[in-house]
């Protein structure tokens, strides 16, 4: 069952950090995105997202926080942080989307050429931050500067599983806008 932000969450479930996402599996929560990738990963077995090899999951994991600890903050920032900043906050976000880019090399997705947690980490290069671009007026993923990440992106939203699963466009650009405002570079 999916709850929506104006529905509290039943007490049995509320989960202690009063944080979202929250996964509920046998009515037991699990909070926080990357936490709930590795329960999926550890739970359903037959659907592995990270790799078997011990080097390649320490990876995964790794560029994994790199995307939640410091990606996001710099995406939100060039997109909606104050004025003054903006050109420090684009080039920052720039240069974490330049390593992302190397992180790609050849490869179809992150892992290979299947979907795996890094990829579901960075949907929020893939899918949200086309989103954030157009609610806020900023220009971050170019396919000049990014040919690998944006052949990814298109690669990563057209899989059925993920494509049937993403929020309709036009109702999170016109939410963002309601939220967030238009963004620094049309102040």
């Amino acid at each position: 069952r999916r709850y929506n932000q104006q529905e509290p969450f039943p007490p049995q479930i509320q989960p202690s950090s009063q944080k979202i996402p929250v996964l509920v599996h046998n009515g037991k929560p699990v909070a926080e995105s990357l936490v709930i990738l590795e329960y999926i990963d550890e739970t359903w077995k037959d659907s592995p997202i990270l790799s078997k090899d011990p080097y390649e999951r320490a990876n995964a994991r790794f560029w994994a926080k790199f995307i939640d600890e410091k990606c996001l903050s710099a995406i939100f920032k060039a997109c909606w942080g104050e004025e003054k900043e903006h050109e420090k906050a684009l080039e920052e976000a720039s240069e974490l989307l330049q390593f992302l880019e190397n992180e790609l090399k050849e490869k179809r997705y992150f892992g290979g050429e299947t979907v795996g947690l890094l990829d579901i980490a960075a949907n929020i290069i893939g899918y949200w931050l086309g989103v954030f671009e157009e609610a806020s007026g900023a220009e971050l993923l170019t396919r000049e500067k990014f040919p690998k990440l944006c052949n990814w992106a298109n690669e990563f939203v057209s899989v059925s599983a993920i494509k049937e699963n993403l929020p309709p466009r036009e109702k999170l650009i016109a939410y963002m806008r309601n939220r967030f405002g238009v963004g620094t570079t049309s102040k």
